[in-house]
């Protein structure tokens, strides 16, 4: 009997017209190791969540055909499978690193003498070095992403007891949001889980060259449903590579159709869009994240920020964005950004305290500074795409025929237009971000501050957000990506800012 059986599965969400998969057939044997691959939105974190057991039930949407584990609904196999979700902060229940490390287990019946050495042995597994007490809120993006992992190795039971694993470990995009030594020591910790075959692993990723070396065979999702190729890695790049990578899927040696920017474009002399002197950058007085830092944005230029994951990148860019207070030290945007006094308040202001984004209001901040967060979800306030574009072009007052003219534009740029009226957080994760993306662009700010612009990306999709970053260039916008992505930094690098390097 095979592990998993899929025979005509789909699977449609409440409210959604159109199947997130359906007319699946597939077969994965125990001990077998898959890369499930496919364009964005071709149901991939929905397949892994249904082998999790956890899509819900017949309020949640409309299931078809039979998907089973060990000839049983997923439902009905609960701790089976570790699920490593594409949101990591979804999947953090408790406040402190070694309490939600141990959640899993404790669920799963594990002896409470064997939990704690499960919970240290995962947490070094996946290179977490904090302390189990260290707050999760606390935690970099990267850093969650490598807890959420640990929890699903610490349920499968590693080293520490071979005998009481799940046997199914699902990873939707584990590596995404990672700095290259810690995609090393996720890539090896999830090696050594599976390396005796005891556990069956199915991970989507589209960093595919770092699990090749890994896994057994190539799945790929079509867009239309069902299977669209199946077979050892080599024999399927092989015979449909370029139709794959037609398709959005990122092929392993197939360039990229795209060029980086003419160094001439760069005008690095030009005057600072945002300068931070003497910065003190954190959540919480007295815990700073780093201290006495000098920065500079140049304007019209495409300035990325690098670092390792918890050096404070998501930190900067926020404080720099005005939506954090800098804990020492002052921000300053150049003079044609700075706003005239909107309010009593800041007529009270001097010039140099008007200068720092923090001190301007919402409204303000939507036609200079654009921020796009690191986990989309965090940005979405309304029940549809179409009036999450609209949102902040209502707020800026208007009218109606234009706010639909430049959403219409924006859905078609952005290829969300079939998805016009679907709730955002039912989006899969590479649409909802083009989605966060979009509602930062309504407004045309002079300055865009992108968190991992690319994370969950197809490869048409990213070639479609790098070639609109590029325009907004073209256009004299200033743009700040912080990405760990190598193919944007070398496109759009124009500018680097690396964390690791400053003192």
């Amino acid at each position: 009997m095979s592990l998993i059986a899929a025979q005509g599965w789909g699977w449609r969400y409440a409210g959604r017209p159109a199947w997130a998969v359906r007319d699946l057939d597939l077969a994965i044997e125990p001990g077998e190791r898959v890369l499930l691959l496919g364009s964005s939105g071709a149901g991939k974190s929905t397949l892994l969540a249904a082998l999790a057991g956890v899509l819900g039930g017949a309020d949640e949407g409309t299931e078809a055909g039979r998907l089973l584990i060990d000839g049983r609904h997923p439902t009905r196999r609960v701790g089976r499978a570790g699920l490593v979700q594409q949101d990591p902060a979804s999947q953090i229940v408790l406040a402190r690193v070694g309490d939600d490390v141990a959640f899993g287990p404790e669920n799963l019946g594990v002896p409470r003498e064997a939990i704690w050495p499960r919970v240290r042995h995962a947490l070094d597994e996946v290179g977490l070095r904090v302390g189990l007490d260290r707050p999760t809120e606390q935690l970099s993006g990267g850093q969650q992403q490598r807890l959420v992992l640990a929890g699903a190795l610490a349920m499968q039971g590693g080293a520490i007891d071979a005998t009481r694993r799940p046997g199914l470990l699902l990873l939707d995009e584990p590596t995404a949001n990672l700095d290259p030594d810690g995609v090393a020591e996720v890539r090896a910790a999830v090696g050594r889980i599976v390396e005796n075959r005891a556990t069956t692993l199915v991970v989507v990723e589209h960093r595919v060259e770092v699990w090749l070396d890994l896994i057994d065979r190539v799945v790929v999702l079509g867009t239309d449903g069902g299977v669209a190729a199946d077979g050892p890695p080599k024999q399927v790049f092989a015979a449909h590579g370029r139709e794959l990578a037609d398709a959005g899927v990122w092929v392993p040696g197939v360039p990229l159709p795209l060029a980086p920017r003419a160094a001439a474009t760069a005008r690095h002399d030009a005057a600072p869009a945002l300068r931070g002197t003497g910065l003190t950058i954190g959540y919480r007085p007295g815990e700073p994240v780093r201290e006495h830092m000098d920065v500079t944005i140049p304007a019209g230029v495409s300035t990325v920020v690098t670092g390792p994951n918890g050096a404070g990148k998501s930190t900067l860019a926020l404080t720099l964005a005005g939506l954090l207070p800098a804990l020492a030290g002052r921000v300053e945007a150049g003079p044609a950004l700075v706003p005239p006094p909107a309010n009593r308040r800041q007529r009270r202001l001097s010039p140099a305290a008007l200068a720092d984004p923090h001190a301007w209001t919402s409204a303000q901040l939507l036609t200079r500074l654009g921020t796009v967060f690191q986990e989309p979800d965090h940005q979405f306030v309304t029940a549809s795409v179409r009036e999450e574009l609209a949102v902040g072009l209502r707020a800026l007052r208007w009218d109606a025929g234009a706010v639909d003219t430049r959403v219409d534009e924006l859905l078609d740029r952005l290829h969300l237009g079939a998805l016009a009226g679907v709730n955002p957080f039912t989006l899969s994760g590479g649409e909802k971000r083009r989605l966060s993306v979009g509602t930062v662009l309504a407004a045309g700010p002079s300055v865009i501050i992108l968190d991992e612009p690319t994370f969950g990306q197809d490869r048409t999709t990213w070639c479609d957000l790098v070639r609109l970053i590029a325009s907004l260039l073209d256009e004299g916008r200033t743009v700040v990506s912080v990405t760990h992505d190598r193919a944007f930094l070398a496109l759009l690098g124009e500018h680097r800012l690396d964390l690791e390097a400053l003192p």
